[in-house]
């Protein structure tokens, strides 16, 4: 990763996902034409940021690496296993209307009494008389009435043309209670309409009473509105015409029942399905302005264009120009947009539906403007009707209660698109053949929009022109341009997604599914991506519509690049994640094929994308045949051995989505698949279903040494279904695997192994019934003779071989005696035995070794499930603190296990290293529990305190009494105890006795799917997609970069003041620090550009400490499992964020993000560098070291091999002989060469390696006659020269191109020398002695001085030493002693 990539760490969540990016930045001059040339403009951008900063000459380049490692997002993840996929519920999902709704009826009921004026109204003259656009006057009344009431039908159906309507003309009570009645009974549940025209009757009365008439037309009678709503019901909606409208509503929102008085802000449930439009306010009159119609309030509401245009014609510049009455002759549809009066009505909506939006509340903007088509559309006409009526000194009131909207700047939007199109009116009328000119209106709107993006932030207010958006979408000449601005959008965050989502975006771009235009294709993909990033919940619309067949297509076309195929198939992915039916409908079109296709098809170029597109179709594949046995039985065999090449690639999210999609192959269910006596057809598939299953086991353990947590978490879930599916298999394994050899109990056996060893961790084994009697495992035995113990074969290695296993059944830890077969009475049901091939069973044993070697993982979510997966086989691990050495009566309580060491790559091997930790032996307990514990627990005691159960070759007959019988025996501190809810179901047979396979038999067994340990890795990876891909954001872009160049500086100038001055002496404290610590000081670290000092004890306790402000600013364990031990501190980027790396002496890593933020530290990566140990050694005493400028990481200890790990694919990179039969006992790599290695040895040897070369090993000398302690290249660019130190306490300095003897030495100390450290850039080195001595000397040999007290008033004497370390641009040395004192010394330096 390029220096000019350091701002952009925290988006590479995966290799190449940073020039994975879709998009770049749409200027407002122009736009693409197509998402190739956005796809284009964004990998130039990507490019300019991809070039390094220049350096200033080879020194820089060596001393201050660019690259930055263990940034990627999993990195940022951590152990914490955050979610970040799609969201089946919350907020994003609050967009979808649950309770959406359409008005099934409509009541009109017109109260005119044409030709005579009710007496509160006093009419003016001229006055207003048109209703529903007809004049009453021009034709008889009962005619016109009549007429009137016709047309108001229409009008309304305008807008709903399915509803049932039903019209009352001047009714009587009786008429519409019938209406109502009526109406409510066919509606049913959905929403009637009651319109309410009471122009020819008086005003409502304060009550809350509209008037009706009597049969003879003689006299109002009151209608209380609570009555008409008791034969309305609900859900319904109110429109009131009439002058004092207000009256009603207040009525209705004082009534008790509704919430009347109720200070509560949430109103009743009945009141919640009424909605109130009403004319006026409670002491208004309707206006009787002649230029409008009578009825202007329904005219609002159902003629919008006509009125709207009405109204403004004699306000607007053509006032003087245009006829009004060639209004209503303007031509076209309403729902033909091409036309004028169609473009008219497209922009009322797109303005009205804009107001709305910007102006209402989320909640209310859904249930008004999304819920039902014809409340939405009065709604949008309401806002119309707000503006006129306002102009005329009348405010419309509704319920809910909407703000005020008649001032709205949008409707100055709209004013312009009137004024355009009736410009055009009378050439239009009078020319037929003259093409309509289109309204600029969307162009400059998008345009706006546009211009927004460009500045706008979540921290902003959102667009006003969202909504428009949503309109242009129904526009082919705008539709392109509306997306990609709607994709910019969209990729802004989740916020944005809610936003779109609110406003009602979903169905426009699902319709959008059917068509077929090509360069619609790439950012519906991506819009349809970022919208299934946050929320699960549209996989079921897109399978209703089809919607899956798109993506699928899309996936397979051939001129689609990586990273957008990576998008369709996420969307995929998403579409079978957890429904059924979306998976069914994805495996019959094909996917699984077409997927494994793309995975053999992906070319292994350099361009980035790739690595994105193959972790996505594997993903998919594990989600469409995970829980499909469809899927999973046509498909299990190729894609066995498609899947099993990409557990080599080199990007840890391909390894680990390969590993999961292999995992799901396995069905994870109880072991229904052994036959039985009556399973005759299905005996075939169920052992083809097994010997594959069996396969994908032997696939899945090539991983189990993987660097990356990501990949080994997937392994053990994939083990986790694996050992559940195959249980009683996975038992026998375990019983085979963990039996101790009877020479466990011998006094050699015992005189080997480590007494100082403080933990006592014990495994019991938990219905051990099955034993291997044949050439393999026999399942289901009782009531035979109790088998043998399984003899080992004793080997170095830590876990059987796959090619031994492949050999004779004695190969795999059993007996000659094991050939033959046994017979005995079978139980369950099961009354044949079932017979496995030596390297089928063999297969069952590497499982349960690679099992027992990740439940003691260094990364605790790997161990955790390791743990679990032991637990459902039978295997409870339980750790017995025991006093240690290290102080009186300090005992330390563990929560992970110290286990056998982790299985060697190359296979598997069955030896007697299973009771050896790799920093000291076991004392391991096996047993096989009785079904209720003893009275008094027997055992059987060595003399090094190995503990056995007597019980251990067989069960115990002993009769349990019920209550006990499902419980499993577990011991505690010595003691046994019942466990109250066992982790692997039992069963009871007839005979009283629990079942020895542990596996549920009966209607009573409990289900043991709900075992399997969740698989985070899809949601996490969904995340990628949820963050900004067309133009990532760095908030802190300017922050890093400014940090960087300051870091540089200091650096640059720390290396010039060190290379250009001679050092006079280092023995000025300048700062002390008493750590509390029991076992002092295994390692210290300075800060490089913080006064920040690093140090680690022998139990692993990190510390870190402000020597200026003398404080503690962070304190953490490393881990919390029994093995404790220290071997060196390092820094990973050191120039930016640095990462804390602590390396354990048992060869574990853990690196940490955030150390120096008090209790917020997090484990960035964690793995085990070495496995195994040489025969007889009893630890692996690992060293490491950490070269920058590779990214490589160097560890060797007891082993016979130098691993080499690079960070960047978290890899073994290689592993390099040591050429020695003595271990390596220090290393140094170098900081100035790439490649460059020096080991010292138990010998005295040391030896210098090339890692770039075919042999690797340049040269050896015998340096020492005693074991190194510390070596390291000297200081400047010559890669020649070496520093090392012996335990006898002899300094060499070696030159390899002499590299028969040292070219000088130094007898610095008298034996006892523990520590070496030398400055990175000043000619000054450092020597520390178990003897309470620093001594520090120049490289040319000379002592510059010697520390040995305290700088206290006493002058105590040090420490005796444990540890040095140079500041590497400053010379500051810190040291760490066993008094649990840390002393920092500064040193004078001189001009030379």
């Amino acid at each position: 990763m390029a220096l000019g990539d350091a701002v952009l760490f925290r988006q590479r969540s995966m290799e190449g996902m940073a020039g994975g990016q879709l998009g770049a930045q749409l200027s407002l001059s122009s736009v693409p034409h197509n998402m190739d040339e956005l796809v284009q403009r964004t990998r130039v951008h990507a490019d300019e940021a991809e070039e390094p900063a220049p350096q200033q000459d080879g020194e820089t380049v060596a001393y201050l690496p660019p690259n930055l490692y263990l940034c990627d997002l999993r990195h940022d993840a951590g152990e914490t296993s955050t979610s970040l996929g799609p969201a089946e519920s919350g907020l994003v999902s609050k967009w979808r209307m649950k309770d959406r709704m359409k008005t099934g009826c409509v009541a009109l009921v017109l109260c005119l009494n044409i030709g005579v004026d009710p007496p509160d109204v006093i009419k003016i003259s001229p006055c207003a008389r048109m209703e529903c656009w007809i004049d009453p006057s021009s034709m008889l009344p009962l005619k016109a009435i009549d007429a009137i009431g016709k047309n108001l039908q229409v009008q309304y159906e305008r807008w709903q043309p399915r509803a049932r309507y039903r019209v009352q003309l001047d009714p009587t009570v009786e008429e519409v209670k019938k209406i109502c009645t009526t109406s409510r009974k066919s509606a049913k549940n959905e929403r009637v309409l009651f319109h309410y025209n009471g122009h020819g009757v008086p005003r409502p009365t304060v009550n809350g009473e509209i008037w009706l008439f009597n049969k003879s037309y003689t006299q109002y009678i009151p209608l209380s509105v609570y009555e008409l709503e008791s034969w309305l019901g609900t859900p319904s909606i109110y429109v009131f015409d009439c002058s004092a409208a207000g009256m009603i509503v207040n009525a209705f929102c004082d009534r008790p029942d509704y919430g009347g008085g109720n200070p509560s802000p949430h109103p009743a449930p009945a009141m919640k399905d009424c909605i109130l439009l009403a004319a006026c306010g409670a002491h208004e009159i309707l206006p009787q302005n002649a230029e409008l119609p009578a009825d202007v309030f329904t005219s609002c509401l159902t003629t919008p264009i006509k009125i709207a245009l009405r109204w403004f014609c004699p306000r607007s510049l053509l006032k003087d120009t245009l006829d009004p009455d060639l209004i209503d002759r303007i031509p076209g549809r309403q729902n033909d947009r091409k036309t004028p009066l169609g473009e008219l009505n497209w922009i009322f909506t797109a303005i009205t539906d804009t107001i709305a939006w910007n102006v209402l509340p989320r909640d209310l903007f859904q249930r008004l403007f999304r819920q039902d088509l014809l409340v939405a559309s009065l709604f949008r006409n309401f806002l119309l009707a707000e503006r006129i009526m306002r102009a005329a000194n009348c405010s419309p009131q509704s319920y809910p209660a909407l703000p005020p909207t008649h001032q709205h700047p949008m409707w100055h939007a709209w004013d312009m698109a009137a004024e355009i199109c009736l410009s055009q009116l009378p050439a239009l009328l009078s020319d037929s053949n003259l093409e309509f000119q289109p309204s600029p209106f969307f162009t400059e709107q998008l345009t706006a929009f546009e211009v927004w993006l460009e500045h706008g932030s979540s921290r902003k207010n959102p667009p006003e022109q969202l909504p428009i958006v949503l309109q242009v979408l129904l526009s082919q000449s705008h539709r392109f341009r509306a997306l990609v601005l709607l994709g910019r959008f969209l990729d802004m965050g989740a916020w944005a997604v809610d936003l779109a989502l609110s406003v009602g975006i979903f169905p426009y771009v699902l319709k959008l599914l059917q068509t077929t235009a090509t360069e619609l294709r790439q950012i519906l993909v991506f819009i349809w991506t970022k919208i299934l990033a946050l929320d699960k919940s549209c996989q079921v619309d897109l399978v209703k519509d089809g919607g899956h067949q798109y993506f699928i297509k899309f996936l397979d076309s051939d001129d689609v690049c990586a990273e957008q195929r990576a998008m369709a198939a996420f969307v995929l992915a998403v579409i079978a994640d957890g429904h059924p039916r979306g998976q069914s409908a994805c495996i019959q079109a094909g996917l699984i094929n077409i997927c494994l296709v793309h995975i053999q098809t992906v070319p292994g170029a350099e361009s980035q994308p790739e690595p994105l597109l193959l972790q996505w179709l594997c993903l998919c594949l594990g989600k469409l045949w995970d829980g499909a046995p469809e899927g999973q039985a046509a498909y299990r065999d190729n894609a066995r051995t498609t899947l099993t090449s990409l557990l080599s690639e080199l990007n840890p999210e391909v390894r680990a989505s390969a590993t999961y999609a292999l995992g799901t192959l396995v069905k994870a269910h109880s072991e229904s698949t052994i036959p039985t006596e009556t399973s005759s057809v299905e005996d075939e598939e169920d052992e083809e279903a097994l010997t594959s299953e069996r396969e994908i086991a032997r696939s899945l353990l090539k991983v189990i040494n993987d660097g990356s947590p990501l990949v080994r978490t997937e392994l053990a879930i994939a083990l986790a279904r694996l050992a559940i599916a195959h249980n009683r298999l996975f038992r026998a394994a375990a019983s085979a695997y963990l039996k101790p050899p009877s020479s466990m109990l011998s006094p050699t056996f015992a005189a080997s192994r480590n007494a100082s060893y403080g933990y006592t961790q014990q495994l019991a084994f938990a219905g051990s019934s099955m034993m291997d009697q044949s050439a393999g495992l026999r399942v289901g035995l009782e009531g035979t003779t109790p088998p043998r113990p399984l003899r080992p074969v004793m080997s170095s290695g830590s876990l059987p071989s796959s090619g031994n296993l492949h050999g004779s059944p004695s190969e795999l830890g059993y007996t000659e005696e094991a050939r033959s077969l046994g017979n005995g009475p079978a139980s369950n049901g099961v009354s044949r035995s079932w017979r496995l091939r030596g390297e089928e069973s063999g297969i069952y044993v590497q499982c349960v070794a690679a099992v027992y070697a990740l439940a003691r993982d260094p990364s605790p979510r790997v161990a955790s499930i390791g743990r679990q997966i032991l637990r459902s086989v039978g295997v409870e691990v339980v750790v017995k603190p025991v006093r240690t050495n290290s102080g009186p009566g300090h005992t330390r309580n563990a929560s992970v296990p110290a286990l056998p060491p982790t299985p060697l790559p190359s296979g598997l091997v069955r030896s007697t290293s299973w009771v050896a930790s790799t920093s000291g032996n076991l004392a391991s307990t096996f047993r096989t529990p009785p079904p209720s514990p003893p009275s008094r627990p027997n055992f059987l005691t060595s003399p090094m305190g190995i503990r056995r159960v007597s019980s251990m070759e067989q069960f115990s007959s002993t009769a349990s009494t019920p209550r006990d019988m499902g419980r499993i025996p577990i011991r505690i501190s010595g003691e046994i105890g019942i466990a109250t809810t066992s982790p692997v179901p039992r069963s009871v047979s007839a005979t009283g006795l629990a079942d020895g396979s542990g596996v549920p038999v009966g209607p009573a067994s409990l289900s043991m799917e709900s075992t399997v340990p969740t698989s985070t890795l899809y949601s996490w990876s969904c995340g990628h997609f949820s963050r900004p891909l067309l133009e990532p954001t760095h908030e802190d872009e300017d922050e890093v970069l400014a940090r960087r160049e300051e870091r540089e500086r200091v650096a640059l100038d720390g290396m010039s003041k060190c290379q250009h001055s001679s050092v006079s002496k280092v023995s000025d404290p300048i700062s002390s620090w008493v750590t509390l610590s029991e076992m002092g000081t295994k390692a210290v670290l300075l800060h490089p550009f913080s006064p920040l000092v690093c140090c680690a004890d022998e139990k692993e306790t990190i510390r870190i400490y402000n020597y200026e402000e003398e404080q503690l600013v962070n304190t953490f364990d490393n881990h919390n499992a029994p093995d404790k031990g220290v071997s060196k501190l390092c820094l990973l980027n050191e120039l930016d964020d640095s990462l804390l790396l602590v390396a354990s002496s048992d060869g574990s890593v853990r690196v940490w993000k955030d150390y120096t933020q008090k209790d917020n530290q997090r484990l960035a990566t964690a793995f085990q560098t070495i496995q195994g140990h040489k025969p007889g050694s009893r630890g692996i005493s690992a060293v490491v070291d950490w070269q920058q400028y590779t990214g490589l990481l160097y560890a060797s200890g007891e082993i016979s091999s130098i691993t080499v790990w690079n960070l960047d694919t978290e890899l073994c990179f290689a592993t390099i002989p040591s050429q020695s039969d003595s271990c390596t006992s220090a290393m140094s790599a170098s900081q100035v060469h790439t490649g460059q290695l020096a080991t010292g040895c138990g010998d005295g040897f040391v030896r210098v390696y090339d890692i770039r070369t075919r042999g690797m090993l340049v040269c050896a000398m015998k340096a020492h006659s005693n074991r190194v302690m510390g070596i390291d290249f000297q200081p400047g660019m010559d890669l020649t020269k070496m520093v090392s130190a012996s335990q006898s306490g002899d300094i060499k300095f070696l030159d390899i191109r002499n590299n028969a003897s040292p070219y000088l030495s130094i007898d610095a100390h008298k034996g006892h020398l523990t520590s070496l450290a030398v400055h990175r850039h000043a000619p000054v080195i450092a020597s520390g002695s178990s003897k309470s001595f620093i001594k520090v000397f120049s490289t040319s040999g000379e002592q510059l001085s010697m520390v040995r007290y305290h700088n206290s008033f006493l002058g105590h004497r040090i420490g005796p030493v444990s540890c040095l370390h140079f500041h590497p641009y400053s010379v500051l040395l810190a040291a760490g002693a066993t008094d649990s004192i840390v002393s920092i010394y500064a040193g004078e330096m001189h001009s030379r």
